[in-house]
């Protein structure tokens, strides 16, 4: 789980970095941990934390032209012209530009027979360029000219004078509206199922640069849970993941650090914690490593847990293993929520999404996005299948006193689930 941004930013338990270094990756069978990516007892010396993402390569440009072959397939078997994706994790997950979203519309056009077509403001067109790695033509347009002008036409060009196209879910309404305002040609629809279509399952390229975010976070954990000290705030605990995060080769995307009473609520609260005898410590840690993204929670009691704390522990913990019990081929994946849940009533909790209880869904799917379709949530029926990735979460939160989470990222292979990190074995061994 990692919390919206909005959010993030005003709580000041929560310390997020953005590194502009882009981080190369391990392959899939480098992924274990190793005793120099564990910080030293007893010291500080970050130089003892050495990369795990120097020996894998990005997403090949052979990989992404097939992505697009399969929606354009896709495309044509469903009667839809043409696909339209602004700036964003399926631009990237497309054509390879990673760029940022602003008031100036940057926006590919894949036709369902033809090469891409990408719009962009003049003054970036040579940094579009420069990661646009499927070909293509770039179309650039003024400031005192209209992107949506340019997007028709762009259409046009591509043999579609009228027609479906369809819309990638997570683009904004100005630029859909500003298309209508130009031509009345095109039935612009929800492009949903062809994005889930192609991304919900994962490649092997894929899977193995998840699986190396994931051990740098792990790794991060095990640095900080070796150095939370008395006195310390959320922000200084935040600060050791990031610092590690960075030493380890992972590009830092979050680190949310709730102490005490804040860790009853999912994302934490402004109050002010420190560490203390008895503190639950719960840390939501991801980075990225070429775009794909990591997601691990773990809890703690920093000093001596009650009786309490250690068996609501023990009940989340044995809540991720009937989630991944659960996991079998074909069941809707809102079964696993099911069950999780099942179990918890008959401990007490909830029941449903109430309080004292978990009062979020089990877990999200992740990728190059920390939160993807599918979901881990009792409405999604969408069938399990290999190549799917999730995170398991079932946190218990109890207002007023403390809550628990322990978050892993699995995948459905043919056999079962995957774990891209094995569980914390006790409250005294969390990581």
């Amino acid at each position: 789980m990692w919390p919206a941004k909005n959010i993030r930013d005003s709580f000041t338990m929560v310390s997020r970095r953005h590194f502009l270094a882009a981080a190369s990756t391990l392959p899939l069978s480098a992924a274990p941990l190793t005793a120099r990516a564990a910080a030293p007892s007893g010291t500080d010396d970050l130089a003892a934390l050495t990369s795990l993402t120097t020996g894998a390569q990005p997403i090949t440009v052979e990989e992404r032209r097939a992505r697009i072959a399969k929606l354009q397939d896709l495309m044509a078997r469903r009667g839809i012209a043409a696909f339209l994706v602004e700036s964003g994790s399926s631009l990237d997950y497309f054509t390879g530009i990673r760029w940022h979203r602003s008031e100036r519309t940057t926006a590919a056009l894949i036709p369902a027979k033809g090469q891409v077509i990408v719009v962009t403001p003049a003054f970036e067109e040579p940094s579009v360029r420069e990661t646009l790695q499927v070909g293509g033509d770039v179309r650039a347009w003024d400031e005192h000219e209209s992107p949506f002008q340019r997007l028709a036409q762009a259409l046009k060009d591509s043999g579609v004078p009228a027609g479906k196209v369809a819309v990638e879910p997570t683009t904004r309404f100005f630029i859909i509206d500003g298309i209508r305002q130009v031509t009345k040609d095109y039935d612009l629809v929800s492009g949903d199922a062809l994005v889930r279509a192609c991304r919900m399952h994962k490649s092997p390229a894929e899977l193995a640069l998840m699986q190396v975010a994931n051990g740098v976070t792990l790794a991060a954990l095990r640095y900080a849970h070796a150095h939370v000290r008395p006195g310390m705030r959320a922000a200084d605990i935040a600060a050791l993941v990031d610092t590690a995060t960075a030493a380890l080769g992972g590009r830092p995307e979050f680190s949310l650090v709730l102490l005490n009473e804040a860790s009853a609520y999912p994302h934490g609260s402004i109050q002010p914690e420190v560490v203390k005898d008895g503190s639950t410590v719960l840390l939501d840690v991801g980075c990225a490593v070429h775009g794909y993204q990591s997601d691990i929670s773990r809890t703690w009691v920093f000093g001596t847990p009650s009786a309490r704390q250690r068996k609501v522990w023990d009940t989340v913990k044995r809540g991720q293993e009937i989630a991944l019990e659960t996991a079998k081929l074909g069941i809707p994946v809102g079964d696993i929520d099911k069950a999780v849940r099942r179990y918890y009533e008959g401990e007490g909790w909830g029941p449903g999404y109430r309080l004292p209880g978990l009062s979020h869904r089990t877990g999200h799917g992740i990728g190059l996005d920390g939160h993807e379709s599918p979901y881990l949530v009792l409405s999604d029926t969408t069938p399990l299948e290999p190549g799917m990735c999730f995170s398991d979460e079932p946190g218990l939160y109890i207002p007023g006193e403390f809550g628990i989470r322990l978050e892993d990222c699995w995948h459905m292979t043919e056999t079962g689930p995957k774990l891209f990190t094995p569980l914390a074995t006790s409250l005294d061994q969390p990581i």
